[in-house]
């Protein structure tokens, strides 16, 4: 991937005796090398200091170091937390009373009054949140497993700018090695210099697309440093595979699974939110103690004990009602959001089939084509039994089957990760 510029400045000219337009174009030309160079130290200075690092290493880094997984953890310690306030108990009631309550003297009574729940509500209110606890944990799941897909996605995403990188190194070497034919049969007598200037533009190009591609292989690694949320300039590994190998799973897919507890889990926290008001209905019991005076002597003291008793309860009956109408959205939810898991995976399915296809082609037969063509086409254009124009068709048509290699082996891995990680909704 590293690139070796060569610029040599070994031509003294006279500028007195150059024409000024001659001069302009050197002008011109040496800004644009200038700017070439700027470009190259910039890329070299983006790719100084990367740390290469495996598929499943940056999976790791990425769970460790992304901020909606951190939001996660803290929505779970949130509702952990929040379990503590299952017992609920009534705030302490304390009243002081002075008058002539009594008699014509001026007495005093202060009593102090608590209430307290009984029956199931603060068990119920505890269930109730160790399932929003178990929700909030099925929630990170779902997250864990997005940014999973995104992090395999941006990885081949490199891994794909790497091999049309490699292309174009090899399509520099063919038009290199075209060049130094067209420049021997030139000076023989045996082309015109049209080939030449053919050659010169194409690898031209080639180099210009190369610098292109360094730019592409910068917003590639800086996407993967997005998802993984590093401030390290870390690529994928050299070593890696450049076709995805696609893990199958037993029984119910690891998206089906993620998507099913995610509801299933939904429809629990619905459940126990319904008792929690139908426990609501519930009196309360209330434990009270006074002490007074009476005409002014002695402190004469009592307890009291009482029942608050929710006469009017239809409000907590139709917030159960409501939680168990939510039940059923849920389970409608699940069963919808399976019927398009299940039709999605059969899409992606087929059309991985399509690529596999497409890709066996290219590795078992279409490259040995391609090379092939190229290997004959030089032989024989170099002993000059091919035409220029028969050797620039050969050449373009090995060229483009390569190119469908890289393309075909990018679609496959795209169709690859999709089968692996198809899409969840959650809503």
């Amino acid at each position: 991937m590293n690139s070796i510029y060569k610029i040599n400045v070994t031509a003294f000219v006279n500028f007195a005796n150059v024409p000024l337009r001659t001069l302009r174009l050197n002008r011109f030309l040496l800004a644009h090398k200038t700017l070439w160079l700027i470009a190259f130290l910039l890329i070299s200075t983006l790719t100084s200091a990367q740390e290469k690092i495996s598929l499943e290493k940056a999976i790791e880094l990425a769970k460790s170091n992304n901020i909606d997984l951190k939001i996660a953890d803290k929505e779970i310690e949130r509702q952990t937390v929040l379990k503590k306030t299952a017992f609920q108990p009534e705030p302490l009631q304390v009243q002081y009373q002075g008058g002539q309550f009594n008699s014509v003297d001026f007495d005093h009574n202060v009593s102090i009054q608590q209430f307290f729940p009984i029956g199931n509500i603060t068990k119920a209110n505890r269930q109730l949140q160790e399932e929003l606890v178990k929700l909030a944990e099925k929630r990170k799941a779902l997250s864990s497993y997005e940014i999973e897909k995104a992090v395999t996605l941006a990885y081949y995403q490199y891994l794909y700018g790497v091999s049309i990188q490699k292309l174009n190194s090899e399509l520099n070497e063919i038009y290199t090695k075209f060049l130094k034919n067209a420049e021997l049969r030139f000076q023989t007598g045996e082309s015109g210099n049209i080939e030449v200037i053919s050659a010169k533009a194409k690898v031209k190009e080639i180099e210009t697309q190369k610098a292109q591609l360094e730019y592409d292989l910068a917003i590639y690694q800086k996407q993967l440093q997005f998802f993984v949320q590093t401030d390290e300039n870390i690529v994928p590994d050299e070593n890696t595979s450049l076709q995805y190998a696609i893990l199958k799973e037993e029984g119910n897919s690891k998206a089906e699974g993620l998507m099913t507890d995610y509801y299933q889990q939904q429809i629990s926290v619905y459940q126990k939110e319904a008792n929690t008001y139908k426990a609501m209905r519930t009196p309360k019991l209330g434990l009270g103690y006074f002490a007074q005076t009476i005409n002014t002597e002695s402190l004469f003291q009592g307890f009291t004990a009482g029942l608050q008793i929710p006469l009017f309860g239809g409000v907590n009956t139709a917030k159960a009602q409501a939680s168990a109408i939510s039940i059923s959205q849920s389970q409608l939810a699940l069963d919808k959001n399976k019927l398009t898991l299940n039709l999605q995976k059969q899409e992606l399915q087929n059309n991985f089939a399509k690529q596999q296809k497409a890709l066996d082609y290219y590795q078992k037969e279409g490259l040995q084509y391609a090379d092939q063509i190229i290997t004959t086409a030089q032989k024989s254009y170099a002993n000059g039994d091919m035409s220029y124009w028969a050797y620039i068709s050969f050449l373009n048509q090995a060229i483009d089957i390569k190119k469908q290699y890289t393309e075909a082996t990018h679609t496959f891995n795209q169709s690859a990760i999709e089968l692996q990680f198809p899409t969840i909704k959650n809503n």
